[in-house]
């Protein structure tokens, strides 16, 4: 019995992808529905890099939560370069703490290979936000995070809960169960979803097939919010004292070890929404994040404020933006030196 479990937990994701046929086009990006399902993300990111296509990785700004998959800052790049050579691995939510683990435990086949790696500034905006509230805080992607050494304050998940994220990070075979929740039994387990579909096959939604993205960019209006014309004031937090940056860093430590050429975009952040003072300290965090990178040579670029137009929000572009972002960075000498 027991060598029998070892084979099914060994052979069943194997013999999954053989059965779920998985052909993305150039501007595909993980649907947002399943923004959960890690095992996909580490397929989909393994496909990508097996095709010799640069891995853009971030959260919901690489994702592009405000337009279309035509209308990202992969689909930019690849239109201004002519060719399919960047792919869209954003995944909504990804707060740098949360992209640790992603890298770490999904980003399948990346090694050895050049990478483009966001970072958003506005997950430092508050201490909410850089995750060090004391009270317990629900936020995005917690199996994501180191489960017993995490240094979050407010991540407060059971010792059970910890133990089987920190499995379901190492063990294929898991993710994979959590894989067939998320794309085909609404993000229950088979019980669940026989108890509510009680005259329903529950093989019936494998024929029906995995979610897949929505031409208009699911699930999100293109549009312009109220976010992004009125101002406010930011409780930023110091760099120094930042477990975001912190987390960040270790993302890119994690990547140089694994002998990636890692390039950094930052931003872009709306600073039409900020007051004078609010600049002058987003301005020294800049000054930080670059005098970091630049001392450990990493390539990387914090590009100008865009028109205040080409915002949706305080962190998201529209079309426009992420149009003349693309150019941004392929107009910029650091850019063009390691993307060859």
């Amino acid at each position: 019995m027991l060598v029998f479990l070892l084979a099914l937990m060994l052979l069943a994701p194997a013999a999954s992808k053989r059965a779920e046929s998985f052909r993305p086009g150039s501007d595909y990006r993980v649907p947002y529905k399943l923004s959960n399902d890690y095992w996909h993300y580490r397929r989909y990111c393994r496909q990508a890099c097996t095709q010799e296509r640069t891995p853009v990785i971030g959260d919901s700004v690489v994702w592009g939560h405000y337009v279309a998959p035509d209308e990202t800052l992969s689909h930019h790049l690849n239109e201004i370069v002519r060719s399919e050579r960047f792919a869209n691995l954003g995944l909504d939510g990804t707060h740098p703490a949360a992209l640790n683990g992603l890298v770490r435990h999904y980003a399948g086949g990346i090694e050895g290979r050049a990478v483009l790696l966001h970072f958003n500034p506005l997950w430092m905006t508050s201490k909410k936000h850089d995750l060090q509230t004391t009270k317990e805080f629900h936020f995005n992607h917690p199996k994501l995070v180191a489960q017993f050494r995490s240094g979050i304050p407010c991540y407060r998940a059971s010792f059970s809960t910890r133990l089987w994220a920190a499995v379901e990070q190492r063990v294929p075979f898991v993710s994979w169960t959590s894989h067939l929740r998320c794309a085909y039994w609404e993000n229950t387990g088979l019980p669940a979803w026989t108890l509510q579909h009680p005259y329903a096959n529950p093989l019936s939604p494998f024929r029906a097939g995995r979610p897949q993205p929505k031409p208009s960019g699911d699930p999100v209006p293109q549009q312009r919010t109220d976010a992004a014309t009125r101002k406010r004031d930011l409780a930023w937090v110091e760099l120094d004292k930042s477990l975001q940056w912190r987390f960040f860093r270790q993302s890119i430590e994690h990547l140089k070890e694994r002998h990636c050429a890692v390039f950094v975009l930052v931003g872009p952040f709306n600073e039409h929404l900020l007051s004078e003072a609010d600049v002058a300290r987003y301005g020294r965090i800049k000054h930080g994040i670059r005098t970091w990178l630049a001392s450990r040579e990493i390539s990387h670029l914090i590009p100008p404020v865009l028109p205040a137009e080409h915002y949706a929000d305080a962190s998201h572009p529209v079309a426009e933006g992420y149009a003349l972002l693309a150019q941004q960075l392929l107009q910029d000498a650091s850019f063009n030196a390691w993307a060859r």
